[in-house]
């Protein structure tokens, strides 16, 4: 695949690039036409702002030719369906999206394409699992082009130090489809100046990782790592905690009660990772081995979100974080010497103010209309924060810091008060139904995010356990709590529980002999 590429036709060749923002599509845009410019071609490229809600999905079109003496092309500003010869997206949804629009013709186009994901709007509203599979856009970009190639560039050029529009364009480089050499493609770069050795690095891996697909696997994923900071008696406290989990919990328990581990200690401190523990080995004591300790690594899973809930306070703190910062700066692609700036909205309903105060406060507030008015009055607009000045930040911050009081807000108090309830649920169901109390701790799911994701999230959990009224002593009560929950991930406003709610509510109604006979 290395070397130049006769070209058979004197022709135009269209290079398409479908790419979101951040992710350099126009610096590659630039380096292809550098490219051939530099070969002595003509060449020139457009771009077409996409949709916002593809956080700016943009197409950039770059067209070239040989010269022909004494003749002046004339070059299209737009793709053409059915005359591109490549096709590079930055993202996998963006590959099928170029797809459908008939960029990607069998027996002509290249696509090349970086398997990850960024989340469209769609998939992201939905309550439950929205992600579209990408199976079925790599099953079409195999059969709808002449040559496809495909990794995770986004994770390839991480590795390197760089972006994906560097790793994109070694693979470009790879796939043979642009009759020039490695060399120039790599001189471009070189020329460009800017990141370069960052860029080769990411450029050498993309190249390597078309050519040779098998001999660059995707990563292993690592156990979590639990935080090792804090203070010695912090530090003692932890070793303990995994003394604990090595001892007290079965081995198929192990990997997801580190990753809970790991998110409690981020969340709070050793002391509530302890608290967690505690909580599982309740669920564990009523598990065993015939079920292969499903219950227990349920629990693990589902009682580590639930104590790491969404608050004011965690927002903050995520927030104002060294990590974040660094982040943005990565996927907006500036430079050392850029300055970036971040603006966040807030808009706290009273519902979150009371329940950041102390628990009597909050309490005492949320009584009185009066006191309700007052605080509301305060919070009534959303605000936008500058967190990268001094006077948007220290407010976060403040706020971040009221994590060592968090044990004492109305908030922690509600949401233990639920976990509780919860728990203690699933295990006077463990005794009996070892099913029903797996599909319960599965239950925990509705519950998510803050605000009013939040309040429908806890409206949902409240109906499905609900209609455990309705399904005493039933032999399929497990499998009616699951469908119930399927139905309340299955969309935002609760229309499909509902209706499978009044199904349910029928079925302590039909009479016993009917009953015995559907059986």
């Amino acid at each position: 695949m290395d070397g130049t590429v006769p070209m058979h036709e004197d022709r135009p060749i269209g290079v398409a690039i479908v790419a979101m923002g951040g992710q350099g599509g126009g610096v590659l845009a630039d380096w292809i036409v550098a490219l051939a410019e530099h070969a002595g071609w003509y060449a020139q490229s457009t771009s077409v702002p996409g949709v916002a809600q593809r956080t700016g999905a943009t197409i950039y079109y770059v067209e070239m030719i040989r010269p022909r003496s004494g003749q002046m092309p004339v070059l299209s500003l737009m793709p053409v369906p059915g005359d591109v010869d490549v096709v590079i997206a930055a993202e996998m949804m963006e590959a099928g999206r170029a797809i459908q629009r008939g960029l990607v013709a069998p027996g002509r186009t290249t696509l090349i394409a970086s398997t990850h994901r960024a989340l469209a709007v769609t998939e992201k509203m939905q309550p439950g699992d929205g992600r579209a599979d990408p199976a079925a856009v790599m099953t079409a970009a195999r059969a709808m082009s002449r040559q496809f190639l495909a990794a995770d560039m986004q994770a390839i050029a991480e590795r390197a130090g760089s972006v994906i529009s560097a790793a994109l364009f070694g693979a470009l480089a790879a796939s043979a489809a642009l009759p020039f050499r490695r060399e120039a493609f790599e001189e471009t770069v070189r020329v460009a100046g800017v990141g370069v050795e960052g860029s080769l690095r990411a450029f050498a891996a993309g190249f390597d990782a078309v050519i040779a697909p098998a001999a660059n696997p995707a990563p292993s994923p690592e156990a979590p790592s639990v935080p090792q900071g804090g203070s010695d008696a912090q530090r003692a406290d932890l070793a303990r905690a995994l003394q604990r989990l090595d001892a007290q919990f079965p081995a198929a328990a192990h990997a997801m009660l580190r990753h809970g581990l790991a998110r409690l200690v981020d969340y709070q401190d050793t002391a509530y990772a302890h608290e967690y523990l505690d909580r599982v080995a309740r669920i564990a004591a009523l598990d065993d081995a015939a079920h292969d300790f499903a219950l227990t690594t349920e629990a693990a899973r589902q009682v580590a979100v639930a104590m790491s809930y969404d608050d004011v306070i965690r927002v903050a703190d995520l927030k104002t974080r060294g990590s974040r910062r660094e982040r943005v700066r990565t996927e907006v692609g500036a430079r050392p010497e850029q300055p970036v700036g971040t603006t966040e909205f807030f808009h706290p309903r009273l519902e979150e103010v009371c329940a950041t105060l102390p628990a009597g406060l909050g309490r005492a507030v949320e009584a009185s209309p009066v006191l309700q008015r007052m605080v509301g009055a305060m919070f009534a607009r959303g605000r936008r924060i500058r967190t990268d000045t001094l006077t948007g930040y220290v407010p976060l911050y403040l706020i971040a810091g009221l994590r060592s009081r968090r044990r004492t807000l109305l908030r922690h108090a509600r949401e233990q008060a639920h976990l509780t309830e919860w728990l203690t649920l699933v295990e006077g169901r463990a005794r009996d139904d070892y099913a029903l109390a797996l599909e319960l701790l599965k239950c925990r799911r509705l519950v998510k995010g803050y605000s009013d994701t939040h309040a429908r999230g806890v409206g949902k959990f409240g109906k499905v356990i609900g209609a455990l009224s309705h399904l005493g002593g039933r032999a399929d009560a497990a499998d009616w709590i699951r469908r119930l929950r399927e139905a309340a991930l299955a969309d935002e406003d609760g229309k499909m529980l509902d209706g499978a709610l009044a199904t349910v509510a029928t079925l302590a109604t039909v009479p016993t002999e009917i009953k015995e006979t559907v059986r």
